[in-house]
């Protein structure tokens, strides 16, 4: 997929709630919301606080053994949302030791962890554009959150 034809986003805000998380996921156009399982919530939160950790998380390691392996996690792209349930691609590059050749790998993958590795990575977040447009626009939700929390931190 044509990286100029894909759509950049960040996670917006991440909303705990019982048995699940909410993930806001768009840019300033539109968001877009993902429900993912707590633990991986937990790590996109932690990573997003760039909370201190007394050990590393399981997307800490998978970063950190990428990283002492010579793999650069370069993007990440939400591709595609059937049946309620998102798709996402995991893009890694290496340069081979032989042929000094830059190898890029693309691996299909849960997008909650895809997101919770690209933010350690610091690595861009993109959705397709068909995926993009079949969401349902949740900015106004996004921002009575925002303000709903604005108005209880003044009490």
């Amino acid at each position: 997929m044509e990286a100029d034809a894909l759509i950049s986003i960040e996670v917006r805000r991440l909303l705990p709630l019982h048995g699940s998380c909410a993930l806001f996921l768009g840019n300033d156009e539109k968001v877009f919301l993902m429900c993912v399982d707590p633990y991986v919530g937990s790590a996109i939160l932690l990573e997003m606080q760039k909370a201190p950790r007394e050990r590393p998380v399981t997307h800490d390691l998978m970063f950190c053994m990428l990283r002492a392996l010579g793999v650069t996690v370069e993007r990440i792209i939400i591709n595609d949302f059937r049946e309620d349930v998102f798709y996402a691609r995991l893009i890694l590059s290496m340069v081979n030791e032989v042929s000094q050749n830059r190898l890029l790998v693309e691996l299909d993958a849960r997008p909650s962890d895809c997101i919770a590795l690209a933010l350690r990575a610091d690595a861009g977040i993109y959705v397709a554009p068909h995926v993009w447009n079949g969401v349902e626009d949740m900015t106004g939700t996004l921002r009575e959150l925002d303000e709903k929390g604005e108005s209880e931190e003044e009490e």
